[in-house]
């Protein structure tokens, strides 16, 4: 395998992270070699379908948090193919006068939020990812919606678990970091498989294979939440992402079986 990451493209012949995911949620923007991919951890985590879901309800509620603490400008990461309740519908929603930037290297999913978005002067969509965060968030689109002297809200889903730390992935988010203003907040997903430690590199394979790095993941709990370094986790914490904030109660045995956690940090 070449040690050089794929440049983003669209090919029916290879798998994409963010068709993946559409698959997982029902969706129909993905190609016979992203089902076969999904197909794979599927084969490993059946509750992979439902757990995507879990993750939008999480970014759902960490919005509103966000909206609450007076965050009005949102920065998705990473952000895929857009879904159901997409991160701008559901925080202008809560405030009219949200504005929010999606980032996202996947063709597809550049080109379905570019024509979804076309008519929200509020929302804008921009090429980029977490691994150069300077030149994302130097880009015209972003700045002219984006104010950096004001809190901002950035949300990295599922982005980071199988970037290998030899492409500096905690460098990077710090950086990003760095550049918010005080009371800016650091929302992220990240799959763990402390507790499923038998099946964790066969799942770190497919996402290898579909990111095309020979290294990367799967990282522990204590390993991940080195992201949030330098910055004050809100309660209840880098948990299972269907703990936090939840209006319902988990039980302990589907939280022992957890592989996506999830956390919300304040920049002081």
């Amino acid at each position: 395998m070449n040690d050089t990451p794929r440049r983003p493209g669209v090919s029916a012949n290879a798998p994409s992270v963010a068709r993946m995911n559409d698959y997982f949620l029902g969706g129909k923007d993905n190609f016979a070699a992203d089902r076969e991919a999904a197909a794979r951890v599927l084969a490993l985590i059946p509750d992979a379908g439902v757990m995507g879901e879990y993750v939008q309800e999480f970014r759902e509620r960490a919005v509103r948090y966000l909206v609450e603490q007076g965050v009005t400008q949102f920065v998705h990461v990473s952000s895929g193919l857009p879904t159901k309740r997409n991160l701008h519908e559901v925080a202008q929603s809560l405030d009219p006068e949200a504005n929010v930037v999606y980032v996202a290297d996947d063709p597809v999913a550049l080109n379905h939020a570019r024509a979804l978005l076309a008519t929200n002067e509020r929302t804008g969509v921009v090429e980029g990812d977490i691994l150069h965060p300077d030149a994302m968030l130097d880009d015209p689109t972003l700045s002219q919606l984006i104010d950096f002297d004001r809190p901002v809200g950035v949300l990295i889903i599922g982005a980071l678990q199988y970037i290998p730390d030899e492409d500096g992935p905690f460098e990077h988010v710090a950086r990003l970091c760095e550049r918010l203003a005080p009371g800016s907040f650091l929302c992220l997903t990240h799959a763990v498989f402390d507790g499923r430690p038998e099946i964790a590199e066969q799942i770190a394979d497919v996402f290898r294979e579909a990111l095309n790095r020979p290294k990367g993941g799967p990282r522990s709990r204590d390993q991940a939440v080195r992201f949030f370094d330098g910055l004050e986790l809100v309660e209840p914490g880098f948990i299972y992402v269907r703990k936090w904030r939840a209006s319902t109660p988990v039980s302990d045995q589907e939280t022992k079986r957890a592989w996506v956690l999830a956390g919300v940090a304040r920049k002081p």
